[in-house]
């Protein structure tokens, strides 16, 4: 099973940030698209979940050889695509548990009994290392930075599907928080999972480390490489890469 992103135009307004990205992400393997501030990585990631705001106008995205391009967010969810965003929702009077059994009574066909929702729910929190009554909270109402991120990935715990987009997951996390996120992370990789690690830190690389690094310049991919081509960025910074692409231009 695969996740293609076939030579992808996207626009929003009247202008076009990403201009033609291919990117092939197998059951299995954990992928991190890195790139400065402004390069197209959150567009991507709302284009890959189907975010109205931004324009499809060349290319294709594909899940498992079904197009997914003009379909809608839930359809995309189903189809077994899940987006951790960068700027979690707040939703006042739905606790994170009930919010929860409504994500994943949204890919049944037959609603989860309570006592089998409770067991799945105790044994991700447990994964988490969450507290007891961070469930009974309303989602992301009052949480710090790290808290809505591990509801977020509680949230993908749940769900489990075949590919998990993480938008810049790592922001705002201080070191602790980072580490719950990505031991969660770790946990859930697997044959039967690919993931997509969009960031502009190689920090979250550390601890998830990637089988593939994309380096996203201007709304292309210019750079492809193992997890050395982050410890790399790391060093170099992505003035490196600039300075390679414009002397390959030239």
């Amino acid at each position: 099973m695969t996740l293609e992103i076939q030579n992808l135009h996207v626009r929003t307004e009247d202008r076009e940030i990403l201009h033609g990205v291919d990117l092939t992400v197998k059951r299995g393997e954990t992928h991190a698209l890195m790139g400065p501030n402004g390069s197209g990585k959150s567009t991507l990631a709302n284009t890959l979940m189907g975010n109205p705001t931004y324009e499809v106008t060349e290319g294709r995205v594909l899940l498992d050889g079904e197009d997914l391009t003009e379909a809608d967010p839930d359809e995309r969810a189903r189809a077994g695509l899940f987006l951790a965003f960068q700027y979690p929702a707040t939703i006042p009077g739905v606790s994170v548990a009930n919010f929860l059994r409504m994500a994943v009574n949204a890919g049944r066909e037959e609603p989860i009994k309570v006592k089998e929702f409770g067991v799945l729910l105790r044994k991700n929190v447990d994964l988490l290392k969450i507290t007891g009554d961070f469930t009974k909270r309303y989602l992301n109402e009052g949480f710090s930075g790290g808290e809505k991120k591990r509801a977020e990935i509680l949230q993908l715990a749940m769900l489990q599907p075949a590919f998990a987009v993480l938008d810049e997951t790592d922001s705002g996390l201080d070191i602790d928080a980072l580490r719950v996120v990505s031991d969660g992370v770790n946990a859930m990789r697997g044959d039967e999972r690919g993931f997509l690690i969009i960031t502009h830190y190689t920090r979250i690389l550390g601890y998830v480390r990637p089988d593939f690094v994309h380096i996203m310049l201007d709304g292309r991919i210019v750079r492809e490489g193992g997890a050395e081509l982050a410890d790399e960025l790391e060093e170099k910074g992505y003035e490196f890469v600039r300075e390679e692409v414009a002397g390959s231009a030239g």
